[in-house]
């Protein structure tokens, strides 16, 4: 860890910030070498949903016409599982503060920020391994993607989704320190999730539950997703469905400035 004082410039005191956040980072990363089964369940709890949805329920549910289920479907479980992870963020902050890990790294001599942004690396690159076992599970089953550059453009997007809901998770695991918060959080998870477009028609809903669907971010990056992938989508006539990509870059710049100012902000108060 470094000291780091307000005479230095704004730009060593950020590349100080990045190094102690990669050193907490190292942290949770030898954490899953000691804890494999931990990695490895929360990339195999996706891929059953995935397969439940596909082989339990697909019959039952209406898709864009001439589109083959999972062909639908995989996008929306994309964006879906990157929505579930605000609450394993959560999980995390919560942990390391009842367990005084969190008071620890504020009694050293090292960037306020850094200790966030820690989390931040770790839990991205959790959702990197997720996201890439659930496209081995889309591939399995035979969804695929329309092009190479559309589908790194549409992983791209789901990612940052994830690092935007990240800071939420981080902000709120701060907010509440304890699991009755993040139990809360994992009950709305659904609700948000199914009041998008991942697996209905904002059209079919009621007027004003139609239009919040639209502007819910998972929308616009399950929709920009299924355009880059070249996957079937419901479409729509709204500004919002007709600018899905942009979007679905907006949306998670203003959550991430949001609640990364926030989260700072939190950290330094905590106790006082």
């Amino acid at each position: 860890m470094t000291a780091v004082t307000f005479t230095e410039s704004p730009l060593t005191r950020l590349r100080w910030a990045l190094a102690d956040g990669w050193t907490v980072a190292r942290r949770d990363l030898i954490h899953w070498a000691n804890q494999p089964m931990t990695v490895v369940f929360g990339i195999v709890f996706p891929v059953i949903i995935t397969l439940a949805f596909g082989y339990l329920f697909g019959g039952a549910v209406r898709v864009p016409e001439g589109a083959g289920y999972f062909a639908f479907l995989m996008p929306g479980m994309y964006g879906m599982t990157m929505l579930f992870g605000l609450s394993a963020t959560m999980v995390a902050v919560t942990t390391d503060a009842s367990k005084g890990v969190t008071d620890r790294f504020r009694s050293m001599p090292m960037a306020p920020s850094a200790v966030l942004i820690g989390r931040a690396i770790a839990d991205l690159l959790n959702s990197i391994l997720v996201l890439a076992g659930l496209l081995a599970c889309g591939l399995a089953v035979g969804w695929r993607p329309a092009t190479l550059s559309g589908a790194l453009g549409a992983v791209g997007l789901l990612l940052l989704l994830r690092f935007s809901l990240l800071w939420a998770g981080i902000y709120l695991g701060l907010l509440t320190r304890d699991r009755g918060g993040v139990v809360a959080v994992q009950t709305l998870e659904f609700p948000i999730g199914f009041l998008s477009n991942a697996f209905v028609a904002p059209s079919t809903m009621p007027g004003w539950l139609g239009a919040l669907s639209e502007w819910n971010p998972l929308s616009s990056t399950v929709a920009a997703a299924r355009q880059l992938f070249g996957n079937p989508g419901w479409g729509g006539d709204s500004w919002v469905a007709q600018h899905a990509v942009l979007m679905a870059v907006a949306w998670p710049a203003v959550i991430t400035v949001v609640f990364f100012v926030l989260s700072v902000r939190l950290y330094q108060r905590l106790d006082r």
